[in-house]
């Protein structure tokens, strides 16, 4: 099986200009068949205050309404996705932009209301994803940067988390790839004592995974995205990789610096 890389970058690469073009030149570097998928950052947060469009936030997550959904399929779709398209050609990396409800790429449907209406926010349909599509991409050079948006089948666009998107993606084409999912964040991997940035953990299985968590030795925060992780280990993406955006191509060889887990 041909390697494949999911690769995810956040708000913190995205809202540094410096730190995004590093990014994006290491991973032009990448030479094996790779995705791209970005979250927003703060421009649209920034550029609603500009608008006059309030940010709204429960629990952390966006509640994304009429005129919100207007704002961030101009800034993720547009903006943001553009511009790094743009960077990765100038380096000679064959980008194109897509969303979610481009060639219905990521199908979803719109979260129902329960406790809380999200308003215009998607929940990735993984069972649908159609692999074929991604392949396609890949098999003719290009190299897909996927802004977070997806659509309802009812015309509409939905708001939709970027991490789980990227899990889905690797998910879906590891029938056909050896694919490592790398999730790049601000710590240089996951941490045994949080205060220290230098105590990262270089792998995890399933096993340390349960003796960490019995002794209390990591920090709430980390344990969705290790749980993450694992279901999509489960579900057969190789491995998942959690790491920082400037350790990136070592990331991508077998002596990785993040934090590596696998079964």
């Amino acid at each position: 099986m041909n390697n494949l890389f999911v690769i995810k970058i956040g708000g913190n690469v995205i809202d540094n200009p410096a730190a995004l073009e590093n990014f994006l030149a290491d991973f032009a570097a990448i030479r094996a068949p790779k995705i791209l998928v970005h979250g927003g950052g703060k421009i649209a947060t920034r550029l609603g205050d500009k608008l006059g469009i309030e940010s709204k936030y429960i629990d952390g997550r966006r509640i994304t309404d009429d005129e919100t959904i207007d704002l961030v399929t101009m800034v993720y779709g547009g903006l943001v996705n553009k511009k790094i398209v743009a960077q990765l050609q100038s380096l000679g990396c064959n980008a194109m932009g897509v969303t979610g409800a481009d060639g219905n790429l990521v199908p979803a449907i719109k979260r129902p209301v329960e406790e809380i209406d999200y308003g215009w926010v998607g929940d990735v349909a993984a069972e649908s994803l159609p692999a074929s599509r991604w392949q396609l991409l890949l098999d003719n050079g290009i190299v897909p940067v996927l802004a977070p948006l997806t659509h309802d089948n009812a015309g509409h666009i939905l708001n939709t988390n970027a991490d789980t998107m990227a899990s889905s993606i690797a998910v879906a084409l590891s029938a056909v790839y050896s694919t490592r999912l790398i999730y790049c964040f601000e710590k240089k991997g996951v941490l045994e004592f949080v205060e220290d940035e230098h105590s990262v953990i270089h792998t995890i299985t399933k096993a340390s995974y349960a003796r960490l968590k019995a002794e209390q030795k990591l920090f709430a925060g980390i344990l969705p995205k290790l749980d993450n992780a694992f279901a999509a280990i489960d579900a057969g993406v190789k491995e998942v990789l959690i790491g920082h955006a400037d350790d990136l191509l070592q990331n991508t060889t077998e002596t990785t610096t993040g934090t590596l887990i696998t079964a």
